[in-house]
């Protein structure tokens, strides 16, 4: 077996493995996977690669890197394959959030006032940035957050699969894109009036091998929304302003794009070009657009 770690802690990875009697079957290797050779071809990989949003911090680059140098024609790859989803919810700390936003204001312009009466520093011409910025952290980033199921106004729709065994660097790099449907459906709430003011996105990986080496007991690792608590990647939240107000039986179609962030690739951008279909009224509404950060 080899255990690859870039970082120092491989130092602790093979204190452990000679503690535990197989030092002399664990190999570990301080280096970037980009890095490595190897002698031989290996039967199974396996990483946790998984960032919040499932891509962030693209450490499945790497993992694509070992399978392409190191794994065997039929190898399995553990996790195989990994699938995002988005739902429609109803964000309750979103009024704290907007308060938040207002106060951050609101101490900006003290503090300007202070640094001008007391030691004549002008910073108006920051004013429309640092205006700028909060808006981009408050309502244009994704946020972690521990989703409770009752928050959701309808059921996720799939957004991406991914095949470990097949994607590509060229797959991960390329801007993503797709369309899809989100049904707004609350029947406990029945007639009354909803909103939308966020869109949760959350993934699975499952544990199934590979089509010539299948896992005996295939494994799902979900990161959904439970009454049970968030796992450690929680959910992203990408929060509606203003929200959406919407019936039951309405549909939200979305038209959506993902790519990485020029000044950091490991980071991602979300798009999204929402079309809210009425039931109600039997008509569409106009296209609404957002542009997020996955930091």
């Amino acid at each position: 077996m080899y255990a690859v770690e870039a970082t120092y802690m491989a130092e602790h990875a093979k204190t452990v493995a000679a503690a535990n009697g197989v030092g002399d079957v664990v190999e570990v290797i301080q280096a970037a996977m980009e890095d490595v050779e190897l002698t031989e071809k290996v039967d199974i990989i396996v990483s946790e690669w998984m960032g919040y949003f499932l891509l962030r911090e693209s450490m499945l680059d790497s993992v694509i890197v070992a399978r392409d140098k190191f794994l065997k024609p039929g190898g399995a790859m553990y996790p195989s394959h990994a699938t995002m989803y988005l739902a429609p919810s109803y964000d309750f700390m979103m009024d704290r959030r907007l308060q938040e936003f207002e106060q951050a204001k609101v101490n900006w312009l003290t503090f300007q006032a202070d640094l001008k009466s007391k030691y004549l520093v002008s910073l108006d011409c920051l004013t429309q940035k640092y205006s700028s910025e909060c808006e981009d952290y408050f309502f244009k980033t994704g946020l972690w957050v521990d989703t409770h199921p009752s928050h959701l106004l309808g059921p996720a729709a799939v957004m991406k699969k991914f095949d470990i065994h097949t994607v590509t660097l060229e797959d991960l790099k390329a801007v993503m894109h797709g369309k899809l449907t989100m049904n707004i459906a609350k029947p406990a709430l029945k007639d009354q009036s909803l909103a939308v003011n966020g869109i949760v996105c959350w993934f699975d990986v499952d544990f199934k091998g590979s089509a010539e080496n299948p896992a005996a007991s295939p494994v799902l690792l979900t990161t959904a929304p439970t009454t049970e608590g968030a796992t450690h990647w929680g959910q992203q939240c990408f929060h509606v302003v203003p929200q959406i107000n919407v019936a039951n039986g309405d549909e939200l179609h979305m038209d959506w794009s993902l790519n990485r962030q020029r000044q950091n690739e490991r980071l991602m951008e979300f798009h999204v070009k929402i079309q809210h279909e009425d039931k109600v009224a039997g008509s569409a509404q106009p296209d609404r657009q957002f542009h997020f950060r996955v930091d």
